[in-house]
């Protein structure tokens, strides 16, 4: 009996052996012990319901977090509304520009590595951009054989900074910008191309501004992505996959949806509100060749939330480090100065600066919603949006596919969790 008990022992040390490691999940606890009101959590679940039940989203998922403890995650509506499918927990959304964060933590680890520098132009790893030109509006509209507009030299090159805070001079296709108008003429996104076809294409045509002279939300993280590439020798999937999402256990992150039986977890708009800039949702299960770091990304709450809390721990989270406090902390400072916005409407909003990947609140008594100086944020075009606040040590995960709510959430949604947040103190 003795050794048919320590066989058995044995059998089941194995076997538990040959687990693969689990990874390490946040903690929970009750909303009062990290300092909410129930109640006040409540009305936000509540407006979220109301929300579905007058059909303005389909569904969505909130999650905030405090001292690496969950104290609220709710799901509401339906996950897929043609086929009446309930929200659930590991939903995955096409999370659109907040690819862009996790790309620049890709850039920032080759910046730890020193591979990069910030200062560094763009063309010492893309020559694509060594003759690029500024497209400048012609002051004399009467002055012989240049027409409207013409190109310059810049005064100075673009640098990987410049990508990083969105000062390159790159613009987007649908800002109606002269020069956005020349991608659209040029087909910049027609076809089937990677991100080295993509820098191809997009340093044939000139900068909207001189580098470094205003902010212009733009195509400069997917450019970003390509130094990537460019540096490490790898695909940027590959490189996120192995020094990111695979040691955070952000498994279900990528840039498509690879396994058939997670298709049904993908989450769906409303019919009425499925198109970003007047194009559909792409189709997260179709493997295109473009890697897009600053757009092309698919996630789910649990997984951003995992990259989120690593951010607010300095750069550490599950016994893995991505990246040091020191350059956590130099991502989150503002990087814009005096620099002020281009004339887009996607500018970060009063006494709010740019960092190296997010917005950042850089003065307070200036921003028409709640949060605290410190804070950084960003969104995605189809209505999802984070923040960590380094205050409160809190984070904020909400995952959504209504494009055209995207605005409104972003600001009811911080305006009630922090006033829901009671007592700040715990």
């Amino acid at each position: 009996m003795r050794q048919l008990i320590g066989a058995t022992v044995r059998a089941i040390l194995v076997l538990w052996l040959a687990l693969p490691a689990c990874a390490e999940e946040l903690g929970t606890a009750r909303p009062e012990e990290v300092g909410f009101s129930q109640e006040r959590l409540d009305r936000i679940t509540n407006t979220l319901k109301a929300d579905v039940e007058r059909k303005v989203i389909p569904g969505a998922t909130l999650l905030i977090a405090r001292h690496d403890k969950i104290a609220y995650f709710e799901k509401v509506g339906d996950l897929d509304p043609d086929k009446s499918l309930p929200m659930r927990d590991d939903a995955i959304f096409r999370i659109f520009s907040m690819s862009k964060p996790i790309t620049s933590v890709a850039a920032m680890i080759l910046f730890e590595q020193g591979r990069l520098f910030l200062s560094d132009p763009i063309a010492r790893y893309l020559p694509q951009f060594a003759d690029v030109k500024v497209l400048m509006r012609n002051k004399d509209p009467e002055d012989i054989g240049t027409g409207p507009y013409f190109v310059v030299a810049p005064r100075r090159a673009p640098t990987i900074q410049d990508l990083l805070r969105h000062t390159s001079g790159l613009t987007y296709g649908f800002w109606g910008d002269p020069v956005a108008k020349m991608y659209v003429a040029a087909g910049l996104f027609g076809g089937n191309y990677d991100n080295a076809e993509f820098v191809n294409r997009i340093a044939s045509l000139p900068l909207a501004f001189e580098p470094g002279t205003a902010w212009n939300y733009s195509n400069g993280v997917d450019v970003l992505g390509r130094v990537v590439e460019v540096v490490s020798g790898k695909s940027l999937f590959q490189f996120e996959k192995e020094n990111i999402l695979d040691p955070m256990g952000m498994h279900d992150t990528g840039f498509y949806v690879a396994d058939p039986a997670n298709r049904d977890r993908i989450a769906q708009g409303l019919s009425s509100d499925n198109t970003v800039f007047g194009f559909p949702l792409f189709d997260p299960t179709v493997r295109g060749k473009w890697e897009a770091g600053g757009q092309g990304m698919v996630s789910t709450t649990l997984d951003y939330a995992r990259f989120l809390q690593m951010l607010l721990n300095g750069g550490k989270f599950d016994g893995h480090r991505i990246l040091a406090p020191a350059t956590i902390a130099l991502m989150t400072h503002d990087h814009l100065g005096r620099i002020g916005p281009s004339t887009n409407p996607y500018l970060p909003g009063p006494g709010t600066g740019f960092g190296l990947g997010f917005a950042v609140r850089r003065k307070e008594g200036e921003a028409t919603i709640a949060g605290s100086l410190g804070n950084y944020f960003w969104a995605g075009a189809a209505g999802t949006a984070f923040w960590n606040d380094p205050k409160l040590q809190m984070l904020v995960v909400f995952m959504i596919q209504a494009p055209k709510e995207g605005f409104h959430y972003q600001t009811l949604l911080p305006n009630m969790v922090y006033a829901a947040l009671t007592d700040p103190d715990k």
